[in-house]
């Protein structure tokens, strides 16, 4: 636990939370500034900053726990079309607490969500040349 970490708090019960769902190794609870009604957040109960700091069974943890919440979420809880799963991994990426949280969100025809990008066909060969890259770099490689 970081004693300085908002997501740590509420897993500790020090701050006051709305919990959707808990394991032994994550929580879910509703975002405070919901991107759409029904924002979820799913946490590791563990202080783990970043992306790179999470092991693959958390991970996986992480990504079952918003699954199932994004199902919930179709079923029907909240006016909901559409599910983003969204993790921010540092602060160039938009993350603000620094415990990796990945955002659930219900979408919906003219919600208030948005994402801009320049979205152009890429050059082949800069394609394979960063594939190549990454691949050098992934671990096992």
């Amino acid at each position: 636990m970081d004693e300085e970490c908002a997501f740590c708090a509420i897993v500790a019960g020090r701050l006051v939370s709305s919990p959707v769902y808990e394991d032994d190794l994550v929580v879910a609870f509703m975002d405070l500034y919901p991107v759409t009604p029904g924002h979820v957040l799913v946490v590791p109960r563990a202080h783990v900053a970043g992306l790179g700091d999470l092991d693959d069974a958390l991970g996986a943890r992480l990504w079952s726990a918003a699954r199932r919440i994004g199902t919930a979420l179709r079923g029907g809880a909240v006016r909901c079309e559409g599910v983003n799963l969204f993790l921010a991994d540092g602060e160039a990426a938009g993350q603000e607490v620094f415990h990796v949280h990945l955002h659930v969100f219900p979408r919906f025809a003219g919600d208030p969500f948005s994402l801009h990008a320049l979205w152009e066909e890429a050059d082949r060969a800069v394609l394979h040349g960063q594939a190549a890259r990454l691949r050098a770099l992934l671990p096992g490689s």
